[in-house]
């Protein structure tokens, strides 16, 4: 009599919740579920349920083995946050807005260094790295039964549940000051490459190449405020046929960038940014289709197809001096460490595999998103990047859409400057919002009773519902977003510290973290044949890391002989 009267108001309960659930926002689900008009409540009775009802046994269906209350929650998943709604789909356009970046065009200068032969090879040797790794740190998004065990919400709590110890504060010192780092060079890196601006044709000046930005290349490229201005220029030129310079200061285009991704960052949770990554998606396709397209007329046009087997010849004449020996290694080593952090997404992976719904179990829609969301990638950086080389070869600019000049056709440049802008207002808040999360979550642990924390207010939004705003949320993001548009403004120089940032968080954060963690889950012994290949690739991909922060220092070396801190001239 007592199980039937707790199953029934159980059932009322959810009812009353799903209710709520219908009329409501959904709110941040890294705050504890103090303050809420009354879902308290139901929350904990769920939670209840779960703690004093055994699981049973012989589960008819993966739906039962991984939510035992399939048939009474509509609102809340089985550890008692809301709802996941993610799919495979969602989870696709997470991963390609994630991975393909502005990036795409600069593919065509990597190339160029490394030549017919290693530039498409290496480019697939990653994707084959990158789908393998990711693969395995999917699998430990739950721990034990990749089914019904614990689920491990972050990239650090999968960490701490399968190597804890000091990993976890090397893990998150890592992770978030790679996201940091992310912001910001989304927001100055446009500013730093237009300094050595692009000429060709009698003076017309262009975006210049994201050569010595490795990581930033790989994670978006080209920032907000120097696209714009690139819209701005491209119009300029085209209306004086080249003659004037049409210099313009990019401060205003990076306070606007700053404004807009204030607002955006005002969405609560990691799962509510599904329709931006959808749309960034399609702008990543967007641009990236121009580019090929412009790529494939421009080898047309010249009736031959330009490149070498070997890459960039020493002794060619460049924007910054004929190349040396030296330089070839250089050149060389940025653009396998271009390559390799262009298809890096490691440090959000969890994050975009704990927006999944299930069944089917999470780990295998994973699987299945990422084979799609690489294979496409891949196809993409192939096409774009091989294309461009073909068409300007040795010259090939790190900027594809910079190799074909202003205002022939200069709309379509536009159309495709216009996307980029888009994609990464989208791709800023798809690398903050876990780095947001991280913080809200510490704070309402350690002060769980304070309103100004916890508390979430209701504001009615006409024909959307209720949105739940939480002031520390308001203030904090807020904050955030400013620091970063400061110190774009203030350091031009940053993204390549960003790029050494980035060749650092390369190797632990794609490789080394998930196959230890694979290791420990699955028990592998040490000096089995299987430990040692996964140590081999872990040390080949380490080499290439430091490779990679070894040109970003030589980067920031250069820029420091020719930019003033706190000043930017273009």
């Amino acid at each position: 009599m007592s199980v039937e009267v707790s199953i029934t108001s159980l059932s009322l309960s959810l009812t009353h919740t799903h209710t709520i659930c219908n009329t409501m926002l959904p709110r941040s689900r890294t705050l504890p579920p103090r303050i809420n008009d009354g879902t308290i409540e139901e929350r904990h009775d769920i939670r209840h349920y779960l703690q004093v009802e055994s699981q049973p046994k012989g589960h008819s269906s993966e739906t039962e083995a991984i939510n035992p209350l399939a048939n009474y929650s509509k609102c809340f998943d089985d550890d008692g946050r809301l709802k996941r709604t993610g799919t495979f789909w969602t989870a696709t356009s997470h991963i390609i807005t994630a991975v393909i970046g502005s990036g795409v065009l600069s593919l065509a200068w990597a190339i160029a260094q490394l030549g017919w032969v290693a530039g498409p090879a290496v480019m697939i040797l990653f994707a084959f790295v990158i789908l393998y790794t990711s693969n395995l740190l999917s699998q430990c998004y739950r721990s034990g039964d990749p089914v019904t065990g614990p689920r491990n919400y972050t990239y650090m709590d999968a960490v701490k549940a399968n190597l804890g110890g000091g990993k976890v504060t090397v893990c998150g010192a890592i992770q978030y000051l790679n996201l940091f780092g992310t912001a910001i060079g989304y927001t100055i890196a446009a500013s730093v490459s237009m300094i050595d601006g692009f000429r060709q044709d009698g003076g017309r000046r262009w975006l210049s190449a994201q050569k010595k930005l490795p990581a930033t290349i790989a994670q978006g490229g080209v920032a907000i405020d120097g696209l714009e201005r690139a819209i701005k220029r491209s119009n300029c030129f085209h209306k004086s046929g080249g003659k004037d310079p049409c210099h313009m200061s990019s401060n205003g285009y990076m306070i606007a960038f700053g404004i807009t991704e204030i607002l955006f960052s005002q969405i609560p949770d990691f799962d509510q940014v599904w329709w931006l990554s959808i749309v960034a998606a399609i702008m990543s396709f967007t641009y990236s289709s121009v580019g090929l397209a412009l790529g494939i007329a421009k080898v047309a046009e010249n009736g031959s197809i330009k490149g070498s087997m070997t890459g960039i010849s020493i002794g060619t004449a460049t924007k910054a001096g004929t190349v040396t020996s030296t330089q070839k290694i250089w050149r060389s080593m940025q653009a396998l460490g271009a390559i390799a952090f262009a298809y890096s997404y490691s440090i959000i992976l969890l994050e975009i595999q704990d927006t999944v719904k299930s069944p089917p179990a999470e780990y295998k829609t994973m699987k299945k998103a990422t084979l799609l969301s690489i294979s496409v990638t891949t196809a993409f950086y192939l096409l774009c990047g091989c294309m461009g080389y073909a068409a300007f070869g040795d010259n090939a600019p790190g900027n594809l859409l910079t190799g074909f000049g202003f205002y022939n056709p200069y709309w379509l440049l536009d159309v495709a400057n216009i996307a980029i802008v888009v994609h990464l207002v989208g791709a800023y808040q798809f690398y903050c919002q876990p780095l947001f999360a991280f913080v809200e979550k510490w704070s309402a642990q350690k002060w769980p009773k304070s309103d100004f924390i916890t508390a979430e207010y209701d504001i009615p939004i006409p024909f959307c519902g209720i949105y739940q705003i939480n002031f520390f949320r308001l203030i904090w993001r807020t904050m955030f977003v400013v620091l970063t548009t400061i110190i774009a403004l203030l350091m031009p120089f940053f993204n390549d510290v960003v790029g050494l940032l980035g060749a650092f968080g390369f190797w632990p954060l794609t490789v080394y973290f998930p196959i230890e963690m694979y290791i420990s889950q699955k028990h592998i012994k040490r000096w089995s044949s299987r430990w040692i290949a996964f140590q081999i690739l872990s040390m080949a991909c380490l080499v290439i890391s430091i490779a990679a922060a070894v040109g970003s220092v030589a980067g920031v070396v250069l820029d420091l002989k020719t930019y003033k801190p706190f000043k930017t001239s273009y």
